[in-house]
């Protein structure tokens, strides 16, 4: 049974700092990317960072280049996105998502699992 839990989100200051954090569990012995997509109730999913699990190669979204980065700590099965100078614009939930490309999560915003995300307001 496959878990993704985040933590981290809250309400900060425009140009402030937050730090997510999404812990996975039971996610099966194969190579796969994990990162982050958002997304505002009425608009699409956005995808925002990815991280090739076994290479480290990490990928952004346009949006969120040069302020947010991913990482890993691959003992505690956990990944983080330490954002910075964050906008109004970042305001959304924010969800972990693991899946066989990181394409799937950055580019179509979505993953083969799922958090259940955690809130970012940003004003």
């Amino acid at each position: 049974h496959v878990q993704l839990v985040e933590s981290g989100g809250g309400s900060v200051q425009v140009g402030g700092s937050l730090k997510l954090s999404c812990v996975a569990s039971g996610l099966p012995d194969i190579r796969y990317c994990m990162g982050w997509f958002r997304q505002v109730p009425g608009k699409e999913r956005e995808g925002v960072a990815a991280i090739d699990t076994d290479g480290g190669t990490t990928y952004y979204a346009d949006a969120v280049k040069g302020r947010f980065t991913i990482t890993q700590d691959s003992a505690k099965n956990t990944v983080y996105l330490q954002m910075n100078s964050l906008k109004p614009e970042d305001t959304a939930m924010y969800y972990c998502a693991a899946a066989g490309t990181c394409g799937t999560i950055v580019i179509m915003g979505q993953g083969l699992w799922e958090g259940q995300g955690t809130q970012v307001t940003v004003s």
